[in-house]
């Protein structure tokens, strides 16, 4: 195996093989068993067909895994992997996409991206950044997933890929929108609000950009600024330094509003490992310093990036996140007293600096808003999913999950529905509590703001949540991750593999309406506020507009 110093050298039926990891040396560690089983699994694959696919970077016996952990260490890699040579980029765990992505800008030879389909760790999320990020990049490239690498879906793109450099993929789903198909009263509202929104325009307020490596969460100001919408860069050190001017005594009037709301917090004894009251009041005093600062910025969303840094100094920002992003939420003052901040609704938050979620969200405030729809949103990542059949069901079945940051309102008996468990250690060593709870059932429109070809887009869909039983949803928080909330999720006339192969993020947001006549216009309505600010609008699957 190349030790990393060497140029590397390849016959006709060789393929490299390159991983991502995280910038945490914990969660590297962790995740390397499942890592090697899928490298295993894959090299088997490649074998049947006649090909060795070949490790370009060797395991590292000090810190016991396998994954590129930073973006130097993978331009040194690069430079060593003939550019006209095949390449796969294989991940089983979340990883961080700039450790890999300069070299594939610059690698000329076909690139493959694969991930194993498995809700264990976030393999298939950290897949879709990197190909969100590909797409931004204008670097071609093919995808596929599988949950052994032994089905017919894999194997014939495999063989496609190798034969041709290649693979296509079904998107049958996705339709360029016809404005002229939009009801006329959305279509009115959409464009009332999207000129309203160019006029005022509007501040993402952006506490420190790129979160764990996600380049595609990225908007430049040329692309936002048409639509209305402008930056005011803000840094994670003034979030903390304005939570060390919160009173405690206003930290614990959160605490008791949520205690009294129904929230259960799941406390413990050891900080290290389990959730302890501190951490909480310190997640509350930053609820509290985001809102003052928001106002101060005069911000209509903002972005914490909570991982790097951040997770290094406090507890973790999801729970604040989850409380943001709700219609009812604690109350927060101004510092000298009297005003509420943000009073009567949201304070949108869009989880991991992602802007383009943040677009999303604050489209979608305002478009639900003015059709008198809760307008509580949020993002999750397309963590995994199975057919399920049963009570009704007999299809295949999303479990959307984010690290904590969902509404109440998303939640089966909203606060009441809520619990607070501590954050994994291995992801946020000072804790700090999630925001956990079970979807209610009912209808949603879920959507993606993302770039390509140097413009921005927007895919948007219809959906159902719908409830599992007890059993099946604690068989599948079990194979994620148990401290954070889900969503059973249904995406209208989607297969997995034609939303796996569009999908252009790591995150899908969002938000409900109360019947489906209801959602089939708030989808009409933001369709046309998108089409009207800019954005090249894809609808996909079934939908009255498709």
């Amino acid at each position: 195996m190349p030790d990393g110093r060497e140029t590397l050298h390849s016959s006709p039926n060789d393929v490299f093989l390159v991983t991502s990891g995280d910038l945490r040396l914990g969660a590297n560690q962790a995740c390397w068993p499942a890592q090697k089983d899928l490298e295993e699994r894959l090299t088997a694959a490649f074998a049947d067909q006649g090909y060795n696919l070949v490790r370009a970077h060797a395991y590292n016996a000090t810190e016991k895994h396998g994954f590129i952990s930073s973006q130097r260490m993978g331009m040194d890699i690069f430079m060593r992997i003939p550019k006209d040579a095949a390449l796969v980029f294989a991940t089983a765990a979340w990883q961080y996409s700039h450790h890999v992505l300069p070299g594939l800008r610059s690698h000329t030879g076909p690139i493959l991206t694969v991930a194993n389909w498995s809700g264990q760790w976030p393999g298939l999320v950290g897949l879709l950044n990197l190909n969100g990020s590909l797409t931004k990049a204008g670097v071609t490239f093919s995808s596929l997933w599988s949950k052994d690498f032994t089905d017919e879906f894999f194997l014939g793109g495999l063989a496609e890929w190798l034969k041709d450099g290649t693979i296509t993929h079904d998107l049958t789903h996705v339709h360029t929108l016809d404005a002229a198909r939009i009801p006329p009263e959305a279509e009115a509202m959409g464009a009332s609000l999207a000129v309203a929104l160019k006029h005022r325009k509007a501040i993402l307020g952006v506490f420190d950009e790129g979160c764990m490596g996600m380049y595609n969460a990225i908007i430049d100001d040329e692309l936002l600024n048409p639509a209305g919408i402008y930056k005011e860069r803000l840094s994670q050190s003034a979030l903390v330094a304005k939570m060390r001017t919160v009173r405690q005594g206003d930290a614990e009037d959160i605490y008791r509003w949520l205690q009294t709301w129904g929230v259960k917090f799941v406390f413990g004894s050891e900080p290290k490992t389990e959730l302890v009251l501190a951490q909480v009041l310190e997640q509350c005093k930053m609820y509290i310093a985001a809102v003052r600062i928001a106002k101060e910025f005069g911000c209509d969303a903002i972005g914490i990036q909570y991982q790097q840094g951040l997770k290094d100094m406090v507890a973790a920002s999801d729970l604040v996140e989850g409380l943001l992003n709700n219609a009812v939420r604690p109350p927060v003052y101004a510092e000298t007293g009297g005003e509420e901040l943000y009073a009567g609704g949201p304070l949108v938050h869009f989880n991991e600096v992602d802007e383009c979620a943040g677009v999303d969200g604050l489209v979608t405030n305002l478009c639900w808003t003015a059709l008198g729809i809760d307008p509580s949103t949020t993002l999750h990542d397309v963590r995994w999913g199975e057919h399920y059949t049963g009570e009704g069901l007999d299809e295949f079945i999303w479990l959307l999950q984010i690290s904590g940051a969902a509404p109440a309102n998303h939640f089966i008996g909203g606060y009441g529905g809520a619990s607070s468990e501590r954050q994994p250690a291995m992801y946020f060593p000072l804790g700090g509590g999630s925001f956990k709870g079970i979807s209610r059932p009912g209808e949603i429109v879920w959507s993606r703001v993302f770039v390509e070809g140097g413009r921005l887009h927007a895919d948007i869909g219809r959906g159902t949540a719908v409830a599992l039983p007890a059993r099946e949803t604690e068989r599948r928080w079990r194979e994620t991750t148990y401290q954070w909330p889900i969503m059973h999720a249904v995406f209208h006339g989607v297969t997995q593999n034609q939303f796996m192969a569009r999908h252009r993020a790591n995150h899908v947001n969002v938000a409900y309406a109360p019947t489906a006549e209801l959602a089939d216009t708030a989808l009409a309505t933001k369709a046309a506020m998108l089409y009207a600010l800019g954005l090249e609008v894809h609808v996909c699957g079934d939908t009255r507009i498709s």
